[in-house]
């Protein structure tokens, strides 16, 4: 990569982006608000004595993550003078770059910032694009049509006691290091079988599920067999939900700021284990689809009001609180271009992100080279990770893999 033109086309793109280059300050009501100095951001370029590793299905790079990006330390933020964005860029010796980026997740989702990125592609290459707006008061405003009882009450979101927070906190760290991080490769006709097989005995009940809805139905079905729990405990299926499109009418197109939220489909383990992919697939879809206009103005009133008693920093998702418990959490970004970036070294041949502590976790990406095929990577606890590649699992995993020679591509 030609560090001097990525250094001249970011700054250019950031012109359009003044959250990106502000700093983090706490507002007088508690929350926390973005000033808008230009600041900057943090840029470097390291040439190092290694060569490119063979990053990919089989390889990760999360070991290797800390010496590509910039540490931050997160309780360091607000009030200090820490850039909210970083970028470092890595020369390996023999050829090849790693573009290193982090942000800070209060600006903007992963939604908002992968569309930074492909602007900042476009930027690059001399091509048209659009700034993202923000529009953050037009959500703080949603939050006018909650009643008194959903400002006191969330389904989503509880507000808890320092106590509580730290047990929650400690308990994260301390499990970390018995969190084992595989990926599982779905390529395209893979991914094709699962939906048809999901919609199939919904064809003339009015019913539909998404590609998205049938691959999370199966992850979660399998997950649910491998966690053998109880047939009478209930199983959750906790899902981050990108809230543009529920809010269509209300929000800019490509509105850039935070706008994902969390619902939950439940069904009693049992259940889990004998529904067909069709009926948990259906589950899945219900529970997205109750996240609605109307039920995110209750969610805002609650957060709003939240804020506005000083108690932001104690607000905490039930989904990442039951993590422990009886969720499985998944996260299915597999539509976005992390593959379409190009700032003039070409396209990448592998992404990753940090390492999720939190156990039954499912990370949802595009493979690199197919644009309907998924990668799925699995934060499992390490006594279930010992016995997860094994051959039946491995056949339980690709159960509806349409049939390939034996030379073709991995299955996990």
């Amino acid at each position: 990569m030609d560090t001097e033109a990525v250094r001249d086309s970011l700054a250019r793109t950031l012109v359009r982006y003044p959250t990106l280059s502000g700093r983090m300050e706490r507002d007088p009501d508690g929350g926390i608000g973005v000033v808008c100095n230009d600041a900057g951001v943090l840029f470097d370029e390291v040439h190092s004595e290694l060569r490119m590793p063979d990053y990919g299905i089989c390889r990760s790079a999360k070991p290797d993550l800390q010496r590509y990006l910039h540490r931050v330390n997160p309780f360091a933020v607000v009030g200090h003078d820490t850039p909210l964005l970083t970028v470092k860029i890595t020369h390996m010796r023999g050829g090849g770059s790693v573009l290193g980026v982090t942000f800070n997740h209060g600006v903007t989702d992963l939604s908002g910032f992968m569309d930074f990125l492909q602007n900042w592609s476009r930027e690059h290459l001399g091509l048209p694009y659009q700034a993202l707006p923000e529009a953050r008061n037009t959500l703080d405003g949603l939050g006018l049509f909650a009643g008194r009882e959903a400002r006191q009450h969330s389904g989503q979101y509880v507000a808890v006691n320092r106590r509580e927070k730290f047990r929650f906190l400690w308990r994260v760290n301390a499990g970390a290091r018995r969190v084992r991080h595989l990926t599982v490769r779905f390529p395209g006709d893979e991914v094709r079988a699962i939906k048809a097989h999901a919609a199939a005995p919904l064809a003339g009940t009015g019913q539909w599920v998404s590609t998205g809805d049938a691959l999370a139905a199966h992850v979660w079905k399998t997950m649910g067999e491998m966690r053998a729990r109880p047939d009478d405990s209930v199983e959750r299926l906790g899902m981050v939900v990108d809230i543009r499109s529920a809010l269509r009418d209300v929000l800019p197109d490509g509105f850039g700021g935070n706008a994902v939220t969390n619902t939950t489909a439940t069904l009693k383990a049992g259940e889990l284990a004998s529904a067909s992919l069709a009926d948990v697939a259906s589950a899945v879809r219900i529970a997205i689809d109750d996240v609605t206009e109307r039920h995110l103005c209750k969610e805002i009133g609650f957060l709003v009001a939240q804020r506005r008693a000083g108690r932001s920093r104690w607000v905490l998702s039930r989904m990442a609180l039951d993590a422990f418990e009886d969720t499985v959490s998944v996260n299915n970004v597999g539509r976005f271009p992390m593959y379409r970036i190009d700032l003039g070294g070409g396209r990448p041949f592998w992404f990753e992100y940090p390492p999720i502590p939190i156990p039954w976790n499912v990370f949802i990406t595009p493979m690199p080279d197919d644009d309907e095929g998924r990668d799925v990577h699995l934060s499992i606890p390490q006594d279930k990770a010992q016995v997860f590649g094994t051959p039946s699992w491995n056949a339980r995993l690709h159960t509806h893999a349409p049939e390939r020679p034996a030379a073709g591509l991995p299955r996990a």
